[in-house]
């Protein structure tokens, strides 16, 4: 495994256009960047701004490196009405377009609605299905735009929100450039972390590093939840894993403590990866 690498969520200023706070990555040297798509954040369906927000990174002497797509309830793949379904799709490729002139190299989906898990045994297979068909349409968008998608796992009480569904939808689309992205809070919460990475090897190309105690997505720094990291990393080491983790943040506090956290994470994992390396 070579060293870890790490890149941040601009999410922990999501309600503060990106322009404005790009100085505080680039003061941390956080060079490596997911660019959330909060409207206030980064309103993507605007193709100047994105143009815009592009330069300016690149300006500030950072990087891209990916692209969160929208994700709340209006947005399903799986609906069961088909012009719902249609304008989600739409949705999402324009997601794709603006990850492409943001400079990004990946763009990072939810793969299923922002709705409970509420669906019977017999309703399961069907949406299953309706969501492979969407994600083969937003997949093959990306083909054509040299864009890797990387489908994350979601909260467990969401529809698609185990593991089991992502490995169904990751063999249901036919494009070879889709991979995951490994959520540790939503895989902590659901109770599959411990053997998570093991059951995505092969297809993880990303690490959405973030914490909790067991009960809510706080999107802590690593290190200051509850979640056990050792043997986490241990997988990863065995696998050779070469992503970057995304330190995927809470904005609760001032700049200079969400960034100090973020860096404080950076070194609980750096120095906890050359402690199993060394043993």
């Amino acid at each position: 495994m070579t060293p870890l690498q790490f890149s941040i969520s601009t999410g922990c200023f999501y309600q503060i256009p990106i322009h404005e706070v790009l100085h505080w990555f680039a003061k941390y040297e956080f060079t490596d960047l997911e660019i959330c798509s909060f409207p206030a954040h980064l309103d993507f369906h605007h193709h100047e701004q994105v143009l815009d927000a592009g330069r300016r990174i690149r300006e500030s002497g950072l990087n891209a490196l990916s692209f969160h797509a929208p994700f709340d309830e209006s947005i399903d793949i799986a609906s069961w009405d088909e012009p719902v379904r249609t304008r989600s799709i739409d949705e999402l490729r324009l997601a794709c377009d603006a990850a492409k002139n943001l400079g990004s190299q990946f763009i990072v989906l939810h793969p299923g609605p922002e709705k409970e898990r509420n669906l019977s045994p017999h309703e399961w297979y069907p949406k299953m299905q309706l969501a492979a068909e969407s994600l083969n349409a937003v997949a093959n968008h990306c083909t054509d735009l040299k864009l890797t998608l990387l489908l994350e796992n979601m909260l467990p009480h969401l529809m698609f929100g185990h593991i089991a569904d992502m490995m169904y939808l990751l063999g249901a689309v036919a494009s070879k450039n889709v991979g995951t992205c490994l959520d540790t809070g939503h895989a902590y919460l659901s109770g599959d972390l411990p053997r998570v990475a093991n059951k995505l090897s092969g297809h993880l190309r990303m690490i959405h590093a973030n914490d909790n105690c067991g009960k809510w997505d706080d999107h802590l720094p690593p290190g200051d939840g509850d979640i056990e990291w050792r043997p986490l990393l241990s997988q990863l080491i065995r696998q050779k894993f070469d992503g970057s983790f995304v330190l995927e943040l809470n904005g609760n506090g001032e700049p200079d403590e969400i960034l100090s956290g973020a860096v404080r994470a950076k070194s609980f994992l750096t120095n906890l990866a050359s402690e199993l390396l060394e043993s």
